[in-house]
């Protein structure tokens, strides 16, 4: 099977979600977006702690991620709040061109935050009611773009769940799809694997330099990537040189070319297997993967990390036999069989893939019903 029922959106673009987004500009309108999400039923927050005084690059980084999030396919509809109208309509003007509804309220111009929060609740409203009038229609999975992440890794990560990611990237790009792997500093002593499977040598090139430069900039900061990895948790896991622990995490992104080396937070613009530049913090990292429009996450995790992203569904997938029994209510996709049980990779990629399908029609993932998302957009720069 390689289609799926989605929502289509004015831009073309396929959602697996219908949501409406709180999209908090700056940080001094985070707390009205959480209340108002709080009081309309579908609404999700989108804050940052940032977002003034800003400058260069980094802010640039800044409206680009926010506004990713606001044009998302699996957003319905979007309030952005600011400051005043002007610094609303900054970032609103972004998400315009998505070509869904998108609306605007300043703190200043409401008078205070309980008049922001009364109006955002009244606008909200309205929007969710007009978003659910909306139904899922067949749509193709070279409309999905599936990212794929890692985090509390150890042996059983290497040999277990993220080779069974592996092989359903294989297939779902075999099927049209696209897959995002991220964190370039966890591919260090193994990045030269990837490199070579680039598509345009240009790639393979910023794969390497990717790489170096975090590698560089610890130095600058007085840490030595390759003394201080693989971490005290991934030691306590069975994990034993820097080496493994990438070749452990490359394996998640399967076996086909890379087609695009993209930047953080920007959307793939070619099917296949794509590597975006984020940090191997999962929060930043899935931030990044969300402004560039990853309709789902699948979070391979051997000793357990519970976060997952707000809007993209987050699939927790584990090959832990101790950390599928204790974080039960945590994981969506346990293949821990594979060690206990000899269980084939191939099996255990094609219950994934059955989850995937069923995640992707609605069914709700661990995260989402517990409401374990969290957002970070990463800094790059001071602010002044």
């Amino acid at each position: 099977m390689t289609t799926f029922m989605g929502y289509r959106r004015p831009d073309g673009r396929v959602g697996v979600r219908n949501i409406v987004a709180i999209v908090s500009a700056m940080d001094n309108t985070n707390a009205c977006a959480n209340r108002i999400a709080d009081i309309v039923a579908h609404a999700v927050p989108i804050t940052t702690p940032f977002g003034r005084t800003q400058i260069g690059h980094d802010f640039e980084m800044t409206l680009r991620t926010l506004a990713g999030i606001g044009a998302h396919p699996n957003v319905a509809a979007v309030l952005v709040l600011g400051l005043s109208l002007t610094s609303a309509n900054t970032l609103a003007d972004r998400i315009r061109p998505s070509g869904k509804p998108v609306e605007v309220l300043g703190l200043q111009e409401a008078g205070s935050t309980m008049g922001l929060t009364m109006a955002g609740v009244r606008v909200a409203a309205d929007l969710t009611v007009a978003a659910s009038e909306q139904t899922r229609e067949p749509c193709e999975f070279a409309d999905l773009t599936v990212a794929v992440e890692c985090g509390g890794s150890d042996t059983t990560s290497g040999i277990a769940s993220n080779p069974t990611v592996g092989l359903f990237a294989d297939r779902f790009i075999d099927a049209g799809g696209t897959i995002v792997l991220s964190e370039p500093a966890e591919f260090m002593g193994a990045e030269h694997i990837l490199a070579e499977r680039a598509v345009d040598p240009e790639d393979g090139q910023r794969i390497r330099d990717m790489v170096k430069w975090f590698e560089d900039e610890a130095k600058r900061n007085g840490v030595d990537m390759r003394g201080t990895n693989p971490t005290p948790d991934n030691i306590e896991g069975g994990l034993t040189t820097l080496e493994e622990k990438s070749l452990g995490a490359i394996a998640k992104g399967g076996s086909r070319p890379i087609v695009e080396v993209i930047d953080y937070s920007e959307p793939a613009t070619k099917r296949g297997l794509v590597v975006m530049n984020t940090p191997s913090a999962a929060c930043e990292s899935m931030t990044g993967l969300l402004g560039g429009g990853s309709q789902m996450i699948i979070f391979s995790t051997g000793r357990g990390n519970a976060i997952g992203a707000p809007i993209s569904p987050t699939i927790k997938i584990t090959g832990n036999p101790h950390t599928a029994a204790v974080m039960k209510e945590n994981i969506d996709v346990d293949v821990s069989a594979i060690i206990s049980d000899s269980e084939p990779l191939e099996t255990a990629a094609n219950r994934l893939w059955d989850q995937m399908l069923k995640i992707a029609q609605g069914k709700l993932t661990r995260c989402e019903v517990l409401q374990e998302d969290q957002l970070s957009v990463s800094r790059f720069g001071p602010s002044v």
